[in-house]
C-alpha cells in the first residue's frame, strides 16, 4: 500500500456523495464544524471540557503526561466508572428509565431500568466483597450475552476489581491461558448459552481451565440453561443466585485513581502467550462517553443497538460503558441473527423500536446473501442511524445497507478503531459530515491520526501508506498486562513516539481516510502491492456475489498470487464460465495484475463468532498447511470443509 498506491485508486473512484439530511442536522448533538478546528488548537481543553459533564469524586489536577509511549491522563483525579454508569442516573429522572432491554434467543426477555441495574450490581458487588475480592484483584468472566454480564463487569469497576472478559466461544485451553497470564482470583461463567437452539457447554469448558488454574479460588456460575446441576464442585463453585440472596442493595463506589486498571482485554486469533490489553479508568470512559455521545448522536428516547459480543471490545466500550455512562436505553441479544429464521434481528429493531444501529460488514454482507426480503418483511421506520464496525465495509455493503435497513433515509456512520485504542477514532459525524460509501471520512475531533510512508513520512492527498497516530487519545492502551516489552515493541518501534496501527490506509483528494486493513493484508504480486480489500471490493460490485474473501498465495513466477474465496448470492449458480467472468470483473475494476489466479465457491467462509473473516486461515488452506488455531471460529467445520475441497481441487 505503501508502493504501488496506484492499484487501490479503483476504491476511491466512488463519487456517491450523502450529505447529513437537514432535519438530522438540525437536531445533531453537533453540528458545527468548528469543533474540528477547537480541538486540533487545544486538545487537552477539548477533552477536559467532556471531562467535566462526568461525575469526579475529585476533579483531577492535570489533564494529560506524556512521557512516550506512556500516557496519564487527569492525574490527581478520583473517579469510578459504575457510579457513572449508575448512580448518577439513579439521582435523576433517568431513575426508572429503561438502561438494558435483554432478549434471549429462545424469546425470554427482561427489561432492567436504572435503578433496577444498579441494585443488581450493588448487590453483586457486595457478594464478591463477601467472597473476599478486594480491590486489584482480577476476576475472568467467561459468560454468554446475558444481563449477569454487564451486571458483573459493573460491579467488578464499582470495586476497582479489574475485569478479564473471555468471549464464550473460546476453548477451555483459551480460557485457562487467559486466566493464569492475569492471574485471576474468581472466574465467572454460566452452565451454557443458548446459540442456534444448541447449548453452547460453557461450564464444561470452564471446569476443564481451572484444573491448571491455581490462581482461581471461586467459580460463580449462571443458571441459564439448567444443563450443568450435576456438574457443581462443592469445593469451589457457588451459584449466582445463592450468592446473591439476601445481599445489601447498597455498595458505595470506590473512589479510584483515574490511571487505576479498569480491564484486560486479550486479543483473539493470537499463537503462542495471550496479549492483554491494558485500560485505565478516567480516559477509557471519556472516550467511550465523548464518541457515544457525538457519533451516535444519542438522544434521551433513543431504543440503541450493539449486535456485537460483549466478549470483544466494541462490546466493552458500546454495549456497556459508552452507552450507559449516557443515560441511553440498550438492546442486548443474546443468540444469532439467523435463528429461528433470517429475519430476527429486524424483527428485533420493530419489536422495540431500535432507532440506532451498530453492526459489522460481515454482518451486512450475510444479509446481501440471505436477500432483501428478510428486512422488507419489517417495519424499520424507527431507524435514524446506522453505525458500521470491525473492518472496512465495501461500497456496495454500505449502499445496501443504506438503502434495505436504512430505508435511504439514516446516516452511515462507519467507524474504525482497536481493541488499543478503546474508543472510536476515525469517523463521521453524523449531523456534519458528508458520507462517502466505504470511507471511515475523519479522525474524530482530537485525534490526531496521519497517513506515512515507509519512513515516517506524511504522504500526499491521493496517496496510500500506514494509518499512525501522532498524539495521545484518553481511551489508549496503557500497556500489555506484564509485558512491557511486547507493549513498546508491538506498538511504539517502527516509527518512535507515533503509535503505529499495522493498518494500511489511504486519503482521498479530499482528505477522507479510507481504511484498507491489516498491513499483512497486502498482496504483492510482480511488486506490486494489492489490498485484499480491493480485491474484496471489486468482488462484491459483482451483482452475483453477495461475499469475498482474498489472500495472496506464493507463486513462482510473480511472488505471489491473488486467490479469492466467494459466497454468492443464493439464487446464482457456481459455473466455470462465471468464474471467468469474475476474473475479468476484477482485472476491470483494479487493473490485470489483480486478476485472481483462481476463484472458489463456498457456501461459507470462515468466521470468528464476533464475524471476522479469518483470512489467516485461508492462507494456510491455499498454501497446503496445516491449520492453524481455529478456536475463535463460529463453525470450525467450515474451513475444514474447504480445505478438503481444496485439496480435491488441486489433485
Amino acid at each position: 500500500m505503501v508502493e504501488g498506491s496506484q492499484n487501490i485508486d479503483a476504491l476511491l473512484t466512488e463519487d456517491r456523495r450523502f450529505p447529513p439530511p437537514p432535519a438530522f442536522q438540525e437536531q445533531a448533538n453537533v453540528n458545527d464544524p468548528g469543533v474540528y478546528e477547537e480541538a486540533a488548537k487545544d486538545p487537552e481543553g477539548f477533552w477536559a471540557r467532556f471531562a467535566e459533564e462526568l461525575h469526579w469524586f475529585k476533579k483531577w489536577d492535570k489533564v494529560l503526561e506524556w512521557d512516550p509511549p506512556y500516557a496519564k491522563w487527569f492525574q490527581g483525579g478520583k473517579i469510578n466508572v459504575s457510579y457513572n454508569c449508575l448512580d448518577r442516573h439513579v439521582a435523576t429522572a433517568r431513575k426508572n428509565k429503561a438502561a438494558l432491554i435483554w432478549e434471549g434467543e429462545p424469546g425470554d426477555r427482561q427489561v432492567y431500568t436504572y435503578w433496577d441495574l444498579y441494585r443488581e450490581v450493588c448487590k453483586f458487588a457486595n457478594a464478591l466483597k463477601g467472597l473476599g475480592l478486594k480491590k486489584g484483584d482480577r476476576v475472568t468472566i467467561y459468560l454468554p450475552m446475558v444481563p449477569e454480564l454487564p451486571i458483573a463487569m459493573l460491579a467488578c469497576a464499582r470495586l476497582g476489581a479489574p475485569h478479564s472478559v473471555v468471549f464464550g466461544g473460546f476453548s477451555s485451553e483459551s480460557l485457562r491461558d487467559r486466566i493464569n497470564d492475569s492471574e485471576a482470583k474468581i472466574l465467572i461463567t454460566a452452565d451454557g448459552g443458548f446459540r442456534r437452539g444448541r447449548v453452547v457447554p460453557l461450564k464444561e469448558n470452564a471446569d476443564e481451565a481451572v484444573k491448571g488454574a491455581p490462581t482461581t479460588e471461586k467459580v460463580i456460575v449462571v443458571r441459564r440453561t439448567g444443563t450443568a446441576d450435576d456438574q457443581m464442585n462443592p469445593d469451589t463453585d457457588v451459584w449466582w443466585h445463592d450468592l446473591m440472596e439476601g445481599q445489601s442493595q447498597v455498595c458505595p463506589a470506590e473512589p479510584l485513581d483515574s490511571e487505576d486498571i479498569l480491564y484486560l482485554l486479550y486479543t483473539s486469533g493470537t499463537t503462542g502467550k495471550p496479549k492483554g490489553i491494558v485500560h485505565t479508568t478516567a480516559g477509557y470512559l471519556l472516550g467511550t462517553y465523548a464518541t457515544t455521545k457525538w457519533i451516535f448522536d444519542l438522544k434521551e428516547d433513543d431504543v440503541y443497538w450493539c449486535t456485537a459480543d460483549i466478549g470483544w471490545v466494541t462490546g466493552h466500550s458500546y454495549i456497556v460503558y459508552g452507552p450507559l455512562s449516557n443515560g441511553a436505553t440498550s438492546i442486548m441479544y443474546e443468540g444469532t441473527p439467523d435463528y429461528p429464521d433470517r429475519d430476527r434481528f429486524w424483527s428485533i429493531v420493530e419489536k422495540y423500536g431500535v432507532t440506532v444501529f451498530y453492526t459489522a460488514p460481515t454482518a451486512i454482507r450475510t444479509f446481501m446473501r440471505w436477500g432483501t426480503e428478510y428486512p422488507a418483511k419489517h417495519d424499520l421506520g424507527s431507524l435514524r442511524l446506522l453505525g458500521s464496525v470491525g473492518e472496512p465495509i465495501n461500497p456496495e455493503a454500505w449502499m445496501w445497507y443504506w438503502e434495505h435497513v436504512g430505508r435511504s433515509n439514516c446516516p452511515v456512520v462507519d467507524t474504525w478503531w482497536q481493541t488499543e485504542t478503546g474508543m472510536i477514532l476515525i469517523s463521521p459525524l453524523p449531523g456534519l459530515t458528508t458520507l462517502k460509501p466505504g470511507s471511515a471520512t475523519r479522525p474524530f475531533p482530537g485525534i490526531d491520526a496521519e497517513v506515512v510512508d515507509e519512513g515516517g513520512n506524511a504522504v500526499d492527498l491521493g496517496q496510500g501508506g500506514y494509518l499512525v497516530l501522532k498524539k495521545p487519545w484518553p481511551a489508549m492502551l496503557r500497556n500489555i498486562y506484564g509485558d512491557p516489552e511486547r507493549f513498546v515493541q508491538q506498538y511504539w518501534s517502527r516509527y518512535p513516539g507515533i503509535y503505529f496501527t499495522a493498518d494500511g490506509c489511504k486519503r482521498d483528494d479530499e482528505g477522507y481516510f479510507w481504511l484498507l486493513g491489516r498491513v499483512d493484508d497486502v498482496i504483492n504480486v510482480s511488486a506490486h502491492r494489492i489490498s485484499t480489500m480491493e480485491v474484496e471490493s471489486a468482488l462484491v460490485d459483482h451483482t452475483a456475489v453477495a461475499e469475498a474473501a482474498s489472500i495472496g498465495r506464493t507463486d513462482d513466477v510473480k511472488g505471489q498470487a491473488v486467490v479469492a474465496f466467494v459466497t454468492l448470492k443464493e439464487e446464482v449458480p457456481a459455473s466455470e464460465e462465471l468464474m471467468v467472468e469474475l476474473k475479468q470483473h476484477v482485472a476491470g475494476k483494479i487493473g490485470s495484475i489483480a486478476r485472481p489466479d483462481d476463484i472458489y465457491f463456498t457456501a461459507e467462509l470462515p468466521k470468528t463468532r464476533s464475524g471476522k473473516i479469518m483470512r489467516r486461515l485461508l492462507r494456510d488452506v491455499a498454501e497446503g498447511r496445516a491449520l492453524g488455531d481455529t478456536t475463535t471460529l463460529a463453525d470450525p467445520a467450515v474451513v475444514e470443509a474447504l480445505k478438503e475441497r481444496y485439496d480435491e481441487d488441486e489433485a
